[in-house]
């Protein structure tokens, strides 16, 4: 009798199992660019070699039928550049302008899921650097707007964490996904523990995203795990905001311009 009543009570506990369930608190569909969810981010990081112009300047930001478009846009000829670096270095004249966006002081959540559905045009080409990322909300690099914006990368704060990024110049037909693990000083961050390369076709939407499962971070390629930091989670406390953006790394040569488009983005929290 008590093995058929255990039985009765492991029956009942997966009959009454709760489904999880995810609130929407931010979606944007891109029908218009919405300042209040987002604002360019002028700056030069990675020694890359475009310039972030403000405005969709050269078309480097454009919403239109839906979707937002950031581009990589060959000029023709060089021209100033006023991005500085985390150490108030001005970036050189360069002929590569391009968009970077980020929800900073705008829309920034506590763990939850950050999804986007984007696609690249063409899988790929030497140099590209598009990404779909989050950074803590203290993070002490340009814009600064608000006291607390004092953290330096990577400490707790001013964390890292990389949903889709796309090396042109290693794998034409690949993305990178992972958290940038802080090594406890400023700009001392251990960028391949945690991260890993998988396969992708880049010119078709799939929706990338990141989630707090407990303490472990997971990572999706539409709805489905492909990869996981256990234990990590714990690491990100922080108030995190998204950044979308398109760089140039390398000398390699383009003409015209490379586009990311980016259908949605949205952020979630379990009820």
């Amino acid at each position: 009798m008590f093995g058929c009543r255990m039985a009765d009570k492991k029956q009942d506990k997966a009959e009454t199992a709760v489904v999880e369930v995810w609130e929407t608190d931010f979606y944007d569909e891109f029908e218009t660019f919405d300042p209040q969810n987002w604002q360019d981010q002028r700056i030069w990081v990675n020694n890359e070699l475009q310039c972030y112009v403000p405005d969709g300047e050269f078309g480097t930001r454009e919403v239109s039928d839906g979707t937002l478009k950031l581009k990589v846009v060959n000029i023709g000829e060089k021209r100033g550049c006023d991005n500085l670096d985390k150490h108030g270095e001005q970036h050189p004249d360069t002929e590569y302008v391009a968009g970077r966006i980020c929800s900073k002081n705008r829309k920034e959540f506590v763990k939850g899921k950050w999804t986007a559905r984007l696609k690249l045009h063409g899988n790929g080409e030497a140099s590209m650097f598009p990404a779909w990322w989050l950074l803590g909300a203290q993070n002490n690099e340009s814009p600064v707007q608000e006291p607390d914006e004092n953290i330096c990368w990577p400490l707790t704060g001013s964390g890292e964490i990389d949903i889709f990024e796309h090396h042109g110049d290693v794998k034409k037909d690949h993305f990178t996904t992972g958290a940038i693990k802080s090594q406890g000083e400023c700009d001392k961050g251990d960028w391949w523990s945690l991260r890993k390369d998988f396969p992708a076709t880049l010119d078709e939407y799939h929706e990338y995203s990141v989630e707090w499962e407990e303490s472990d971070l997971v990572y999706r390629v539409d709805g489905e795990e492909i990869y996981r930091n256990m234990g990590e989670g714990d690491n990100y406390p922080e108030p995190m905001f998204a950044i979308l953006n398109f760089a140039k790394i390398t000398d390699s040569p383009m003409t015209g311009e490379w586009v990311m488009e980016v259908d949605w983005v949205k952020h979630e929290n379990r009820k």
